[in-house]
């Protein structure tokens, strides 16, 4: 199965004709590579090779700030596992719930300059990952 690391264009542009008013909560499912890769983004490298938990671990400290600027929350970290109800086979490492405002402040944290120049870490990580917008539902 292909990994999926990115949203296409098809996936960003459907989220905007979702025409989402408010918040959203996005649910990050992460499965992480046992050593990470840095080969794209060398710049970036620790002298010794550091497993794709702890890559992961330096896009969230360099991320952080930019998230909070664009007015999100990291709400949940949590450790994952295999499946209690799905493919036997299938598991997630880590799952993350991060709150964004707006669909607009999404898109202007994910398009920050700044934030954009550690998101090498990322993909150093990862071997495969979901990402899920979610809108809140008023609860009775």
């Amino acid at each position: 199965m292909e990994p999926h690391l990115e949203p296409s264009h098809a996936a960003a542009g459907a989220l905007i004709k979702r025409g989402i008013a408010g918040e959203l909560v996005m649910l990050n499912l992460l499965r992480f590579r046992e050593v990470a890769d840095y080969a794209a983004h060398p710049e970036l490298a620790p002298s010794a090779p550091i497993s794709g938990a702890a890559a992961y671990d330096c896009y969230i400290t360099e991320a952080l700030p930019y998230l909070h600027a664009s007015g999100g929350e990291l709400l949940f970290v949590g450790e994952g596992g295999s499946l209690l109800i799905g493919p036997e086979q299938e598991r997630w490492d880590r799952v993350l719930l991060v709150r964004q405002r707006s669909v607009q402040d999404f898109l202007a944290f994910a398009a920050n300059e700044a934030y954009l120049a550690g998101l090498g870490h990322r993909t150093a990580a990862l071997a495969d990952s979901r990402l899920l917008p979610l809108v809140p539902l008023p609860m009775a």
